[in-house]
């Protein structure tokens, strides 16, 4: 009795641990070095097919790296990224909100609707930088008992709703400017100069030519600062082209004010329109990168060899984190113990990947039957 129960404890440990990483496909000798590289940028047309080797040493790099380094590389960039990704959040909160003040003044000293604009827009940009703050503290406090699945969704919803906020106001301005370019009947060819406008809206240029530079080197280590740096950047061109027609409505036409204003706005709506369809595909469950599914599909097969087919693998996205599904067929004479904890097993490593939320594993004893999860009329 005894014997046989540490025989089966040894046998789950066993099904427990992956195989050792190999390379039983022989990825390697498909591997290009920095000297074939160089050789083949020399060749016509080179530079394409350099940079589509580079991209498959960097899948192969992926392929054969074992799901534990997978791990602790995300770890570590996550830990190098924490206090950086803390710093461009307050930067721009403290910048945003001081930029605010600046460029309302520069709005209502100069009424310029160019400025305007700019100015709804700083506004705008406090908002959001508050509500990402928020919610991805509320994300992290929220009751697993209430909320199974967690709070990451939230981050993407609250973008979502931030963006209709911003398309709706920006549609305001550019209503109001098109009123004012009907309804003008003054003489004046030009608008009053408000030189201390014009200086405000420029310091803010500067900043958020800083921000953007800054929260540029981070965009990839968290959504918050991957929004922030898209508002910097959009910003870039709100301030900049806001000042020049500001400052052509007061130099040059009278006209150029307004219709910057409606430029400005359009582009805003049509910036932040964008945003939205993204996160409103992240929210409708759009498919993971074909280079992930890819890396499932490796780690899987090679994962135990009790697994002997890989019938399918699904990854998508379930707001910014993806959600896998892996079908797997065994022998059909595979002990349950031994089918439960190999799955197990794969279904945890996959779970601790980067960016994934939460992992499936389901096995059968062959892959002839209709696929799960699909509806037929």
């Amino acid at each position: 009795m005894v014997p046989d129960l540490l025989q089966h404890l040894d046998n789950v440990e066993r099904a427990s641990v992956p195989q050792p990483v190999s390379d039983p496909f022989k990825f390697r000798s498909a591997y290009k070095t920095d000297e074939e590289l160089s050789e083949l940028r020399r060749r016509k047309k080179g530079k394409s097919l350099e940079d589509y080797h580079k991209r498959q040493n960097s899948l192969i790099e992926d392929l054969l790296k074992t799901m534990e380094d997978h791990t602790n590389d995300a770890r570590v960039e996550e830990e190098a990224a924490r206090l950086p990704v803390k710093i461009a959040v307050w930067a721009s909160l403290i910048a945003n909100l001081s930029l605010c003040v600046l460029q309302m003044y520069a709005a209502i000293s100069s009424l310029s609707l160019s400025l305007l604009a700019t100015g709804i827009d700083s506004v705008f940009d406090i908002g959001s930088n508050v509500l990402l703050f928020w919610l991805h503290k509320k994300a992290d406090a929220l009751d697993m008992n209430k909320w199974p699945v967690g709070g990451a969704r939230l981050e993407t919803i609250g973008n979502i709703v931030y963006g209709f906020l911003m398309g709706s106001v920006n549609l305001v301005v550019i209503v109001e400017s098109a009123r004012t370019l009907i309804t003008h009947n003054g003489t004046d060819d030009t608008n009053t100069l408000h030189v201390p406008s014009l200086i405000a809206v420029g310091a803010a240029l500067g900043v958020k030519f800083l921000l953007f530079l800054y929260c540029f080197g981070y965009r990839n280590s968290s959504s918050q600062v991957r929004m922030l740096w898209e508002d910097h950047r959009n910003d870039l061109f709100i301030n900049g082209f806001g000042l020049l027609m500001s400052a052509g409505g007061s130099k040059l036409r009278w006209y150029l004010d307004p219709m910057g204003a409606i430029i400005i706005a359009a582009g805003v709506i049509i910036a932040w329109s964008r945003t939205v369809y993204r996160q409103f595909c992240l929210l409708a469950g759009k498919s993971a990168p074909h280079d992930f599914i890819q890396l499932l599909i490796y780690k899987t097969m090679t994962f135990s060899d009790e697994i002997e087919k890989v019938d399918t693998v699904r990854a998508y996205h379930s707001g910014p984190d993806y959600y896998v599904e892996v079908d797997v067929v065994m022998d059909a004479n595979t002990p349950l113990w031994k089918a439960h904890d190999v799955s197990q097993s794969l279904q945890d490593k996959i779970e601790v990947l980067p960016n994934v939320g939460r992992a499936f594993v389901h096995v059968d004893h062959e892959a002839t039957h209709t696929p799960e999860h699909r509806k037929f009329m």
